[in-house]
């Protein structure tokens, strides 16, 4: 269903420009580790700014920002509290972690200001150097990757019939997030996790961390340049092809599809544009990350992967009626019954 045109107040409009600032200080928040040292003891904003590293002037104009959105508190003796919310998600003590993913979108921001840039040339405008050393940048999207997929895995890995099957191949699976919970529901699965070298290490925490190193092995491979391994009854590809084109996109099916067995089931996840390519919010604002990011990534819809699984062999192609966050979205399919 096309998306009806918003009638859009200038109050609105200027709420939506100034959106930034907003990021801007939850961003630095996390950056310096402020939710953790606050989430240990309430803190006085001289002791904060002083264990965190900051100027006391500018850590207090921060903390009043931050109460003002909600997300710490100032008691009556000027001691300095996070808020619940901001306890579970951006302490690194909480029980839901959220700050490598902020940390990534904080790195990628410069890259988002130069959209006008981007559009005009086409080219990418992210850049590989930041002030964080590239391990820590590399820990940064992989372990954010693993913060989101937690978020929808155990309701995918729910929703997703896998018993029977027997190997899974989790490609461009990073930490392995999938995989683990899929293993975790289907006790006699197992896993093989292809990613880049630089992937390894953190997957085998995580997966070590969850007691699955016995069931879930790491490939190393360039997947897009290199052979994959073979011989899975199930593959799993999530959220790697909109970082292609759709020739490399079409590409990578065909080679996850090459890795399955006779009867073997494909499924993609992605976010998922409507057939005309307008809406959700979300996975046409992601089409632009990937403008800023990749020299040619873009969203998909649902009717162009459909026929890329297609293309690849697959039969039996169908969306799961599966709701997700940010418009995701996974297409499955089944080898052999084109």
């Amino acid at each position: 269903m096309p998306t009806a045109p918003r009638d859009w107040t200038a109050p609105e409009l200027l709420q939506l420009s100034g959106g930034y600032w907003s990021a801007c200080a939850l961003q630095a928040a996390v950056r310096l580790d402020l939710f953790t040292h606050l989430a240990a003891a309430p803190s006085a904003t001289g002791e904060a700014a002083a264990h965190v590293g900051a100027d006391q002037r500018g850590l207090l104009r921060l903390l009043e920002a931050l109460a003002a959105l909600g997300l710490v508190t100032r008691d009556a003796e000027g001691l300095w509290s996070p808020a619940p919310a901001a306890c579970r998600h951006l302490a690194r003590s909480g029980s839901a972690y959220l700050g490598h993913i902020i940390t990534h979108h904080q790195l990628i921001m410069d890259a988002w200001s130069r959209l006008p840039e981007a559009v005009r040339t086409g080219a990418p405008t992210r850049e590989r150097s930041s002030h964080l050393d590239d391990e820590a940048a590399r820990e940064a999207f992989l372990m954010g990757m693993y913060d989101l997929a937690n978020l929808a895995a155990p309701r995918v890995a729910a929703a997703i019939d896998l018993s029977g099957r027997r190997h899974l191949l989790d490609l461009g699976g990073g930490p392995g997030t999938y995989a683990i919970h899929f293993c975790r529901r289907h006790v006699s699965l197992r896993a093989t996790v292809c990613d880049l070298p630089t992937t390894r290490g953190f997957a085998e925490r995580t997966i070590a961390a969850h007691g699955l190193a016995d069931r879930i092995t790491f490939a190393d491979a360039d997947y897009n340049l290199e052979p994959i391994p073979c011989g899975f009854d199930a593959a799993w590809l999530s959220h790697v092809l909109h970082g292609e084109g759709p020739a490399g996109a079409a590409a990578l099916v065909r080679k996850a599809a090459g890795s399955l067995e006779p009867g073997g089931l494909l499924l993609v996840q992605e976010f998922i544009l409507d057939d005309d390519r307008l809406g959700p919010p979300h996975p046409a604002l992601f089409g632009l990350n990937m403008l800023v990011g990749t020299p040619d990534g873009q969203s998909y819809s649902g009717t162009e992967l459909a026929a890329m699984l297609t293309a690849a062999g697959a039969g039996d192609i169908h969306r799961l009626p599966l709701e997700l966050p940010n418009g995701a979205g996974i297409i499955a399919g089944t080898m052999g019954t084109a």
